[in-house]
């Protein structure tokens, strides 16, 4: 009733045309020339249709469900130190040998928390001797801490060089640093060496 004069002419002209012969012939029951799809294929489609979600509830809840496995994939990786699966700051050849790198040595920083208490309670004791000891312990640790670092971050660099050279290792020296400053069994990804291994 309400259509518009040109598809009706439109659609008396498709009527009106004459059938091509091709080369190919076109099974009859496969709709618009396609060939029907394999079964398999089909289930699958059917399938991904099923899944897709139809709500906002319900997209943000598996989106909240990936999230949750990705991240416990990248705890197990942590701890195991699998590479697929570590976060983008711990990834790559480089970031794992400055990880080893660091891993394999003793690094005085990394006694600076058991000396840093230490050192506040004695100074919290109400003995001139004491307190001043405990200063001067303050100075000595962090000297020795600067200097541990200094040192590291040259031979690490070197030895990033040579044999990393045409990797992009920007940023990679902080990161072992940082990493120097942190316990060894609070290190994340666990050390994968041992001390006195050559990485």
């Amino acid at each position: 009733m309400f259509r518009s004069r040109a598809k009706e002419e439109k659609a008396a002209v498709a009527d009106k045309a004459p059938l091509t012969d091709s080369k190919q012939p076109r099974d009859p029951q496969a709709p618009k020339g396609r060939p029907t799809p394999k079964r398999s294929v089909a289930q699958s489609q059917r399938r991904s249709v099923a899944n897709t979600p139809m709500t906002r509830k319900e997209a943000a809840k598996r989106q909240r469900e990936e999230r949750r496995q990705a991240l416990a994939r990248q705890r197990e990786a942590l701890a195991s130190g699998d590479e697929r699966y570590l976060p983008a700051r711990d990834k790559g050849p480089v970031r794992r040998f400055a990880r080893d790198f660091v891993d394999s040595r003793f690094n005085i920083a990394e006694f600076f928390l058991p000396m840093a208490i230490l050192i506040l309670v004695l100074s919290m004791v109400r003995v001139a001797e004491l307190q001043s000891l405990a200063l001067l312990m303050w100075l000595v640790v962090i000297v020795l801490i600067v200097l541990d670092s200094v040192l590291s971050g040259f031979r690490l660099k070197k030895r990033l060089n040579e044999r990393f050279p045409d990797d992009r290792k920007r940023g990679a020296v902080a990161y072992a640093l940082m990493r120097s400053l942190q316990m060894r069994r609070l290190r994340l990804p666990k050390p994968q060496v041992k001390r006195g291994e050559r990485p």
